[in-house]
């Protein structure tokens, strides 16, 4: 049994696989094909942070899949009401095939996935988000094809999406051009351990338009992410260089892509000439998180299917 808490969970040979078969359950998708390995499975889908596209993309492809899902939340669980979230996990998993869970701190999925008895997937915790720079990559493959030596530039927050392209850099052998506002960089040791990222996979650049110069891919995030709200003024200032713009993109290379997890606030973290742009892949990058992540939940209960 194998969970997915965080990019560096899977080797590069397991990406490749998923990749491939989420090429193809998507092809099926968009020909009308039924594709249902997981027919009789459930997904228990947890979530303490609010959510639209984790929701969608896990609840509408678990159905596509041939499955069945169940939704919490902690105001309609025990959850909410202080049991160990050790007892949910044995209780939960035995009556559930697949478990996401989008949460706050890291730590508690990994307390959840330590007494689970079925695969526990990382919906988003304030560390990491492996299923977004899943989709992010997978988008890149299909519009740039290959990934490994390209440049990613993220200008923003350094938060848990920066966490995890940092992870995948490592991993499939790209490089990572980060630009953050003083006191908002990415913590290394958390990224990628105790001894920090390899020296070719990362670059930091106090000037966000010194770090889309050449780039592949651009992207971004919101300023201010769940839980740090208390910070959103604080933020905005700190924060007013950092908004991707037309000369941002016009220093990357002339084919670059533009991604943004979403929800996305315009004039904050990006220009709606950019996001709203031809360079712009928001809204096949928003759709893939369920293609990838269909094939994430085949392979987790049925490994490589041939």
């Amino acid at each position: 049994m194998k969970h997915y808490l965080q990019f560096k969970d899977f080797t590069a040979d397991e990406y490749a696989y998923l990749f491939e078969r989420a090429a193809l359950i998507k092809k099926k998708f968009k020909s009308y094909e039924k594709h249902h390995p997981l027919v009789d499975r459930t997904l228990a889908m947890i979530f303490e942070k609010a959510s639209t596209r984790t929701r969608v993309s896990f609840e509408a492809g678990m159905y596509q899949l041939g499955g069945s899902v169940v939704h919490l939340t902690t105001g309609d669980s025990q959850l909410g009401r202080a049991e160990p979230i050790e007892d949910s996990a044995k209780v939960i998993s035995r009556m559930t095939d697949l478990v996401m869970i989008r949460t706050f701190e890291q730590t508690k999925i990994e307390r959840f996935a330590a007494h689970s008895r079925v695969p526990v997937i990382n919906g988003l915790t304030n560390e990491f988000h492996p299923c977004q720079i899943l989709a992010d990559i997978f988008t890149f493959i299909e519009h740039r094809g290959s990934i490994a030596g390209k440049v990613v530039a993220w200008v923003g927050d350094g938060n848990n999406m920066a966490n995890t392209w940092l992870q995948a850099a490592e991993l499939l052998g790209f490089k990572v051009h980060v630009s953050t506002p003083r006191g908002y960089e990415v913590d290394e040791k958390l990224a990628s351990g105790p001894s920090g990222p390899s020296a070719g996979s990362y670059q930091f650049f106090s000037d966000p338009l010194e770090a889309c110069k050449g780039a592949d891919l651009v992207t971004t995030d919101v300023w201010t992410s769940m839980g740090y709200e208390a910070e959103n003024e604080a933020r905005k200032k700190a924060f007013a260089d950092w908004c991707v713009d037309q000369e941002m993109m016009a220093v990357a290379k002339p084919d670059a892509l533009f991604m943004h997890c979403l929800p996305a606030h315009r004039g904050e973290e990006v220009e709606a000439d950019v996001i709203d742009g031809p360079q712009s892949v928001v809204w096949d990058e928003a759709e893939n998180r369920m293609h990838v992540q269909k094939a994430l939940m085949e392979y987790l209960l049925l490994g490589r299917v041939a």
